[in-house]
Protein backbone atom coordinates (compact mmCIF):
# COMPACT_ATOMS: atom_id res chain seq x y z
CA UNK A 1 0.00 0.00 0.00
CA UNK A 2 1.06 3.76 -1.11
CA UNK A 3 0.50 6.65 0.27
CA UNK A 4 1.31 10.38 -0.73
CA UNK A 5 1.61 12.58 2.54
CA UNK A 6 1.81 16.49 1.89
CA UNK A 7 3.77 18.88 4.20
CA UNK A 8 -0.13 20.08 5.51
CA UNK A 9 -0.17 20.79 9.28
CA UNK A 10 -3.07 19.69 10.84
CA UNK A 11 -4.76 18.91 14.10
CA UNK A 12 -3.12 16.41 16.15
CA UNK A 13 -5.51 13.30 16.16
CA UNK A 14 -5.08 11.43 19.55
CA UNK A 15 -6.82 8.75 18.50
CA UNK A 16 -6.31 7.95 15.06
CA UNK A 17 -9.15 5.74 13.08
CA UNK A 18 -6.93 2.87 12.23
CA UNK A 19 -3.24 1.86 12.04
CA UNK A 20 -2.62 3.57 8.50
CA UNK A 21 -3.94 6.99 9.45
CA UNK A 22 -1.76 6.72 12.56
CA UNK A 23 1.25 5.86 10.30
CA UNK A 24 0.44 8.55 8.33
CA UNK A 25 -0.04 10.92 10.99
CA UNK A 26 3.35 9.90 12.15
CA UNK A 27 5.01 10.70 9.06
CA UNK A 28 3.57 13.87 8.63
CA UNK A 29 4.73 14.70 12.13
CA UNK A 30 8.10 13.86 11.54
CA UNK A 31 8.59 16.04 8.51
CA UNK A 32 7.01 18.64 9.37
CA UNK A 33 9.13 19.11 12.97
CA UNK A 34 12.50 20.90 12.81
CA UNK A 35 15.60 19.21 14.91
CA UNK A 36 16.20 20.67 18.30
CA UNK A 37 12.57 21.69 18.93
CA UNK A 38 11.55 18.93 20.38
CA UNK A 39 12.96 18.86 24.27
CA UNK A 40 13.02 15.38 25.21
CA UNK A 41 14.05 14.21 21.54
CA UNK A 42 16.41 17.28 20.05
CA UNK A 43 17.08 14.70 17.26
CA UNK A 44 13.53 14.27 16.37
CA UNK A 45 12.64 15.71 13.25
CA UNK A 46 14.22 17.17 10.20
CA UNK A 47 17.70 19.76 9.94
CA UNK A 48 16.55 23.01 8.60
CA UNK A 49 20.16 24.03 8.28
CA UNK A 50 19.76 23.34 4.12
CA UNK A 51 17.16 26.21 4.23
CA UNK A 52 19.45 28.90 3.04
CA UNK A 53 21.54 26.75 0.27
CA UNK A 54 20.90 27.23 -3.15
CA UNK A 55 17.57 25.38 -4.44
CA UNK A 56 19.12 22.26 -6.00
CA UNK A 57 21.11 21.81 -3.06
CA UNK A 58 18.49 22.48 -0.47
CA UNK A 59 16.42 19.96 -2.12
CA UNK A 60 18.80 17.13 -2.31
CA UNK A 61 19.58 17.53 1.72
CA UNK A 62 16.14 18.15 2.58
CA UNK A 63 15.13 14.81 0.84
CA UNK A 64 17.74 13.09 2.44
CA UNK A 65 17.05 14.20 5.96
CA UNK A 66 13.24 13.34 5.76
CA UNK A 67 14.16 9.35 4.58
CA UNK A 68 16.32 9.17 7.07
CA UNK A 69 13.96 10.54 9.99
CA UNK A 70 11.16 8.32 9.01
CA UNK A 71 13.45 5.35 8.69
CA UNK A 72 14.05 6.01 12.35
CA UNK A 73 10.96 7.53 14.06
CA UNK A 74 8.66 5.10 11.98
CA UNK A 75 9.67 1.73 10.91
CA UNK A 76 6.20 0.28 9.73
CA UNK A 77 6.87 2.22 6.50
CA UNK A 78 9.31 3.34 4.17
CA UNK A 79 9.59 6.21 1.90
CA UNK A 80 9.80 5.89 -1.54
CA UNK A 81 9.75 8.69 -2.96
CA UNK A 82 10.27 12.41 -2.07
CA UNK A 83 9.23 15.54 -4.45
CA UNK A 84 8.69 19.38 -3.74
CA UNK A 85 6.30 21.86 -4.61
CA UNK A 86 7.32 25.45 -4.47
CA UNK A 87 7.16 28.92 -5.37
CA UNK A 88 9.08 31.77 -6.69
CA UNK A 89 9.41 32.83 -3.08
CA UNK A 90 11.68 30.04 -2.59
CA UNK A 91 9.21 28.02 -0.30
CA UNK A 92 9.94 23.99 -0.46
CA UNK A 93 6.36 21.86 0.27
CA UNK A 94 7.78 18.30 0.68
CA UNK A 95 5.52 15.74 -0.70
CA UNK A 96 6.57 12.17 0.57
CA UNK A 97 5.39 8.80 -0.73
CA UNK A 98 5.60 6.55 1.79
CA UNK A 99 5.24 2.41 1.26
CA UNK A 100 3.35 0.72 4.84
CA UNK A 101 4.81 -2.87 5.88
CA UNK A 102 1.86 -4.70 5.49
CA UNK A 103 3.54 -7.96 7.24
CA UNK A 104 3.93 -5.16 10.48
CA UNK A 105 0.95 -4.25 9.85
CA UNK A 106 -0.87 -7.49 10.60
CA UNK A 107 1.86 -8.02 13.82
CA UNK A 108 1.20 -4.84 15.47
CA UNK A 109 -2.93 -5.65 15.68
CA UNK A 110 -2.43 -8.63 16.56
Amino acid sequence: MELDITAKLEEIDFAPANVVAEIMQNVRIIFTTMKYSVPLDRLFGVDAVMLDRPMPKAMAALQAEIVAAIHRYEPRCRVTKVSFDGDLDGRLVPKVRIKIDEERLVSDTA
